[in-house]
């Protein structure tokens, strides 16, 4: 089911890109030494018997391993208190997020590694989660409020779409996030749309099928085709 109405936008543009530095800790178990000698009571009283070597076994280290975060993943869910959705893809370290209610919505951009994603929005708004156990589960600051978030791994035709386009001297931009219904019939999506930067109606969709804005059919795009121009 779509949200459509009148969306106010806190994203008017391309979200800012961010860098994310992220500290790995490594570490490797100690040498373990075993070691044995003969039993004094046992020992000879021939003054010429040699002693008795002891027999050292050690344990080789194993080398430290590094978390990594996946080449490519997407996860869409529910931020909680807040009745919107949140959508985060990575590509290749570079990551996108995307979160709307239907009448709020907001972009971000940054970097993925060592299993988190830090991302950065217009207007100070931020996004912040842990990846791992097949969902991202982080925190959303947009507006002076605060929520958090579970988004488990998703795939197509769920997911982020966005549209950009020039209609008749008119700039377009459009936003949408799909996600499987909780019983399995069919599909929800929310989503919002700007015309020059002011809110107005935006359609509905059906994933791989373009749509109509004012007269004209535009295609929304998914991750794989916008990820690179808002990095």
């Amino acid at each position: 089911m779509s949200r459509l109405g009148p969306f106010f936008t806190l994203a008017a543009g391309a979200a800012l890109a961010a860098g994310l530095g992220v500290a790995s800790v490594t570490s490797a178990p100690q040498a373990v030494t075993a070691t044995s000698s003969a039993d004094a009571a046992t020992a000879s009283t021939d003054a010429t018997s040699p002693p008795v070597a002891e027999a050292t076994t050690s344990v080789t280290p194993a080398p430290a391993k590094t978390a990594k975060a996946a080449a490519k993943a997407d996860y869409a869910g529910r931020v909680r208190g807040n009745g919107g959705l949140v959508a985060v893809s990575i590509r290749d370290g570079k990551a996108v997020g995307y979160f709307c209610d239907g009448k709020t919505e907001a972009w971000f951009a940054g970097k993925a590694g060592d299993g988190e994603v830090t991302l950065k929005g217009f207007g100070g708004a931020t996004l912040s989660a842990s990846l791992g156990g097949g969902k991202a589960t982080g925190e959303l600051a947009l507006g002076g409020k605060r929520w958090d978030f579970t988004a488990p791994t998703v795939k197509k035709p769920s997911g982020l779409y966005r549209a950009t386009a020039l209609v008749r001297g008119a700039r377009y931009r459009a936003g949408w996030i799909v996600l499987p219904r909780p019983d399995g019939n069919g599909f929800v999506q929310v989503g919002a749309m700007v015309k020059d930067g002011e809110p107005v109606p935006v359609p509905t969709i059906t994933p791989g099928s373009p749509v109509t804005i004012d007269g004209d059919t535009v295609a929304p795009k998914d991750v794989d085709a916008f990820i690179e121009e808002m990095s």
